[in-house]
């Protein structure tokens, strides 16, 4: 076993030797060693070279590029290879594949293309873990056990036969009863009461809109199926291979929704993600940061592993742009800032043939001669650098809450405006808070709010009663706590609190919304400041609220449309602390200017003054601190520091010059 290397930032990639000829692997080793690598993720597709046909193994080949591996000091995360089935499985065990929610049988050709209640299916894959775990658990290059791969990115929810029994046991163990269930799912509507345990199905295509709970439970339903399954695979491992850590990675980027990462998280030795630009977004930078933030909330606060990314340009957008030069270098940088002790690539080696055959790599179509693999050395270089970073950790005051729950329960059917997406307050919050240079955490409401000075509440539909208490007890003992519109609406089992909203957050904020008025594409609203002065606007979202607690002050109020002279955003003091209530997404000038009254009023203060677009994050380890700036920008920029610049090898002070589109990582002191 070799120990995961920490004297770097961890830097290498997903290498498929597999895809081929043995006389590139010895020019792979080379290159390998000229861009610093150490450490590789090896075999997450190679089922069907491990096992040919049904019980023939072939290792000889993985057990040369292992043995290849270790003796060029290169650290292996050896996947499962359980991600993709073989053509022999498929062809033998048809009964194993996806069902879309019309009733298709999904065919092979792909990937994932696997049940994921198949206990064939399961059977097999365990079969694989425990012969791989058997052989390899001592290996000298050995440093990490990687299961599977980014877990339901294709073939979840799956609305089959099997899905269907499974989730009726999922539901029996949930709610004990038919009469909870019907409960919880509120069937005397629509005549829906179950009578029967058989009766209940998967929220499959239906004349019309499908139960509410019924989609949610089934989202709940299909990302515990598949922790289950990975809990199998790392048990089979453990039995064979103690002391090696074991991830999976997640896929913590805005478009993948599928799973809950809070459950996931604890069964993890290791956190680790994959995060890919989306150059289609409004501000696909920031998404990055800002999910970055998540791992690091979801890894509890310590470091955590970014298992892949791309050197440039990936293959499945409409349009695929290449990353500018220096693009590969600075968005790297970003995640590090963000608590990353690892930086790894979708692949070393850019595929001749597939399906991702026009995604980047760290080794490109263009060969070593090229500036992509320069810059590829380059960071590798930088990454050497970074060790003594690792280990450390990222301050912030300011907490932006997060629950895949609410997530779903927000993405259902039947609710009041197409035109929200859980995601965007949280983004747009944690994006102009990012250009202030105001660091964030991004956490569950379940986990300890003591100690933020401001705490962000955005579009919470879903939230229990505890986690809404400890909102109220953290605004009580001295934090300000921010509440977006659609946030406290319903229950866990997704009822409405009635009332009037915000539900849960009623009372806190002081606050009740008679009616929910819903703004269609294009649509405005003006938003007036408390001397009647138009300031902004609003859009996506107003409401009919009133201010209910006399001690609640008008922020901002409705200056045009139905609701005009109508409470659009209140403050209110909450024993020690203070509760803000915004029921409009404001432009990004209005609603700068509330968060910068909520951080001045805080008492939370800028890691360092800086233009939108440089990205400025502090980790500190005890009395030792680095400052990274990330400029995004087209423009050079300049801020107070001093110390010396790990990126550029250089003392600087005491002010620090970065490049238009440069990044520094700053030793301080």
């Amino acid at each position: 076993m070799r120990p995961w290397p920490t004297d770097r930032v961890a830097f290498g990639g997903d290498y498929n030797p597999e895809q081929w000829p043995r006389e590139v692997w010895d020019d792979d080793l080379r290159l390998m060693a000229e861009a610093g690598v150490s450490f590789v993720t090896l075999g997450v597709f190679s089922w069907s070279w491990l096992e040919p046909s049904k019980g023939e193994y072939d290792f000889d080949w993985l057990d040369e590029i292992m043995d290849e591996l270790a003796a060029h000091g290169i650290a292996v995360d050896l996947a499962t290879a359980t991600a993709t089935p073989p053509p022999w499985l498929t062809t033998a065990y048809p009964e194993i594949l996806p069902v879309d929610r019309e009733g298709h049988r999904l065919w092979p050709g792909s990937r994932q293309s696997w049940c994921p209640s198949s206990r064939l299916y399961r059977d097999l894959a365990l079969t694989l873990t425990d012969r791989i775990a058997a052989r390899y658990h001592d290996h000298p290059a050995l440093a990490m056990w990687h299961v599977s791969n980014e877990y339901a990115c294709h073939n979840l929810p799956c609305y089959c036969d099997t899905c269907a029994a499974e989730f009726r046991r999922w539901l029996e163990r949930r709610y004990g009863d038919l009469g909870r269930l019907n409960a919880a799912w509120g069937t005397a509507f629509w005549s829906q009461r179950y009578s029967d345990w058989d009766e209940v199905l998967p929220p499959r295509l239906s004349t019309t809109f499908n139960n509410p709970t019924q989609v949610l439970d089934f989202a709940r339903f299909g990302s515990d199926i598949l922790l289950d399954f990975f809990r199998a695979e790392a048990e089979v491992i453990r039995r064979h291979s103690t002391g090696v850590p074991i991830t999976t990675n997640f896929m913590t980027m805005s478009q993948f929704r599928m799973l809950d990462y809070r459950d996931w998280a604890p069964e993890q030795d290791v956190v680790s993600t994959d995060h890919y630009v989306v150059d289609a977004l409004e501000h696909p930078r920031s998404e990055m940061s800002f999910h970055g933030d998540l791992t690091r909330g979801l890894a509890g606060g310590r470091p955590w592993m970014l298992m892949e990314h791309s050197t440039s340009a990936v293959n499945w957008q409409p349009v695929n742009p290449a990353k500018p030069p220096g693009g590969t270098l600075r968005d790297s940088l970003t995640h590090v800032a963000r608590g990353a002790d690892a930086l790894g690539f979708f692949q070393w080696r850019q595929s001749r043939a597939g399906s991702e055959a026009f995604h980047s790599a760290m080794v490109p179509h263009a060969g070593p001669d090229s500036d992509r693999f320069r810059e590829v050395c380059e960071l590798g270089a930088v990454a050497a650098r970074l060790g003594e970073v690792v280990g450390s950790t990222v301050e912030a005051d300011v907490a932006v809450l997060w629950d895949y729950q609410a997530l779903w329960a927000l993405s259902g059917p039947c609710l009041p405006s197409a035109r929200v997406d859980y995601p965007d307050v949280a983004h747009t919050v944690h994006r102009l808070l990012r250009d202030r240079g105001i660091t964030c955490d991004v956490v569950h409401p379940g986990d300890d709010l003591t100690g933020y000075r401001v705490v962000v509440v955005p579009t919470l539909f879903l939230v229990s009663d505890e986690h809404a208490a400890a909102v109220e007890a953290v605004a009580r003992s001295g934090a300000h706590i921010v509440v977006s519109y659609l946030s406290g609406i319903v229950t866990p089992d997704d009822h409405i609190r009635l009332g009037g909203y915000p539900g849960a957050f009623r009372d806190l904020l002081g606050v009740r919304v008679e009616e929910l008025f819903p703004l269609p594409a294009g649509d405005r609203v003006d938003l007036h400041d408390a001397s009647g002065a138009t300031v902004g606007e609003g859009r996506v979202w107003s409401e009919d609220a009133r201010a209910t607690a006399p001690d609640c002050e008008t922020v901002l109020s409705y200056g045009s449309g139905p609701l005009a002279g109508r409470v659009a955003a209140t403050r209110r003091p909450v024993a020690d602390g203070v509760a803000w209530y915004v029921g409009t997404l404001a432009d990004d000038a209005t609603l700068g200017r509330l968060l910068d009254r909520v951080v001045e009023e805080a008492g939370v203060r800028a890691v360092a003054e800086v233009p939108a677009g440089v990205e400025v994050v502090r980790r500190r380890a005890g009395d030792r601190s680095w400052l990274f700036v990330l400029n995004h920008t087209g423009e050079d920029c300049e801020l107070p520091a001093g110390g010396h610049d790990l990126v550029a090898d250089v003392a600087v002070g005491p002010v620090l010059r970065v490049a238009a589109g440069g990044a520094a990582v700053v030793r301080e002191g």
